[in-house]
């Protein structure tokens, strides 16, 4: 207060007010005036006539203003009310939260002051609502921000992983600067160098004989055109004729321009051939061909395998397990995968393969792992060996030493020696014959022959073959 202000209030000069006028300059004072007594019975309470959203609270005189406040404004009146009588001073002001039986609730900031000789206490408040809505408001906004930001981080991430996994060769231009915006390593690759070393770079700079106007302009009527020819450029850095199709749109009122970079298109055109050469021999081929995954469960197959099956239709296999078509069973798939899969290919693996109804097929296989892709997978090739197995059996197989031997004792021993030595032979055959089936994998060749491992190795070192399978 100034101190013509205090002159002025001290020096008696204000006439003493009515009643009425006291009241009325209370109420216009304040959004709420209550006197109460010092033990908190509420004597008056005067609405500001400005805000009648507080409605009537007549109801309030006469009782204990206790009754008409939320539970945790209760003890913050009490302990004001008990430094207000205590000192006898201007306490600070204080927030009530005000609760009736009609469920309105509404937060006033009061400040106390003493009047009269009767100890009685004049509580003027201040209306909060405004400001807790403001507040509200305000938590709202920085949630919806929260939000917001929230998703944006989303849509980048999701930006980012495409922008990388994507094989095509992509480049955002702002129009305005013709700068590259942003760029994958494939369109990296292609320009000749880094993602962090292009980006932000002019793009025409990238480009021989190139100027920034003519090949932006040439990219904008090749964005607004139909059907028009991609621009052809030759990079400066990595020495690549390449072709340039542009995407006109705007983002947050910029315009911009999503580049496509293409090698030329005889590159194009020979990967297409070899891929429409490769659909034509799997569909047509005379060999089948399967595709498995891991465990050898049937992903796709060609025609040709679902002849040897005698399946009518691809879903009468897909889903099952290969091993099911063949004579050996799993013992057969096992060989064929674990052998792909350690070494990447296995040839020419010789077994039958069994129809749905029962009859077999001598056939030999060539496996193949293929895990350049998200989930690995066999391709098996199967070819019908049954007119060489006919042929094969038509000579004799004088030539085997073995059976030459065998051959040698008739006359000179008798027929129990014989068999004794014949038994021999074919023992030292079959571990011969599934150890080189198995490119030497014991285990497998153990499971194939009905063995346990220890036996197989006893029997490797009865023949002399535990070296030579080394």
């Amino acid at each position: 207060m100034s101190s013509r202000g205090t002159k002025y209030w001290s020096s008696g000069s204000i006439p003493l007010i009515g009643p009425d006028v006291l009241g009325d300059i209370i109420a216009k004072a304040a959004d709420i005036s209550v006197v109460i007594s010092e033990s908190g019975t509420v004597l008056s309470v005067l609405i500001n006539p400005d805000h009648p959203s507080f409605g009537k609270l007549d109801g309030w005189e006469g009782r204990d203003i206790r009754e008409f406040l939320t539970i945790e404004s209760v003890p913050k009146l009490e302990a004001q009310l008990d430094r207000f009588m205590e000192e006898r001073a201007r306490p600070s002001a204080i927030e009530l939260n005000h609760a009736d039986d009609t469920n309105l609730e509404f937060p006033i900031r009061y400040s106390f002051h003493g009047i009269g000789p009767d100890g009685a206490i004049l509580m003027l408040g201040r209306d909060l609502r405004p400001v807790a809505e403001m507040q509200r408001q305000l938590i709202n906004a920085q949630m919806a921000l929260e939000k917001d930001y929230e998703t944006q981080r989303e849509f980048d991430t999701r930006f980012r992983v495409l922008m990388e996994e994507c094989r095509e060769a992509f480049v955002f231009i702002a129009h305005a600067s013709g700068r590259i915006v942003e760029l994958n390593k494939t369109a990296a690759s292609l320009l000749g160098g880094s993602v962090e070393e292009l980006q932000g770079s002019a793009l025409a700079q990238e480009f021989d004989s190139r100027r920034k106007g003519e090949l932006m302009s040439s990219l904008t009527t090749q964005a607004m055109s139909d059907g028009m020819a991609p621009v052809e450029v030759v990079a400066r850095r990595s020495r690549k004729t390449l072709g340039l199709s542009a995407t006109a749109f705007r983002a947050a009122g910029e315009r911009m321009l999503l580049c496509r970079l293409s090698p030329p298109d005889d590159d194009d055109h020979v990967s297409d051939e070899l891929s429409e050469n490769l659909s034509a021999l799997y569909q047509e081929g005379v060999e089948g061909i399967v595709f498995t995954d891991q465990e050898g469960v049937i992903q796709a197959a060609n025609e040709s395998f679902l002849n040897f099956v005698d399946a009518p239709h691809l879903s009468r296999v897909k889903g099952r397990s290969l091993g099911d078509f063949f004579s050996r069973g799993a013992v057969d798939l096992k060989v064929m995968t674990e052998n792909a899969r350690r070494v990447g290919q296995m040839r020419l693996y010789a077994t039958k393969l069994t129809s749905e109804f029962g009859s077999q097929v001598s056939v030999e296989i060539s496996s193949a792992w293929l895990n350049d892709r998200a989930n690995p997978a066999v391709v098996f090739v199967i070819r019908d060996a049954s007119r060489a197995e006919a042929i094969r059996k038509t000579g004799p197989s004088s030539n085997d030493e073995g059976m030459r031997s065998v051959m040698e004792l008739v006359g000179s021993a008798s027929l129990k020696e014989i068999v004794s030595e014949t038994n021999d032979v074919v023992e030292k055959m079959c571990i011969e014959t599934a150890v080189e089936l198995t490119r030497n994998n014991r285990v497998a060749a153990a499971e194939m022959l009905g063995l346990s491992r220890q036996s197989l190795y006893v029997k490797l070192r009865k023949y002399g073959l535990l070296e030579r399978s080394d």
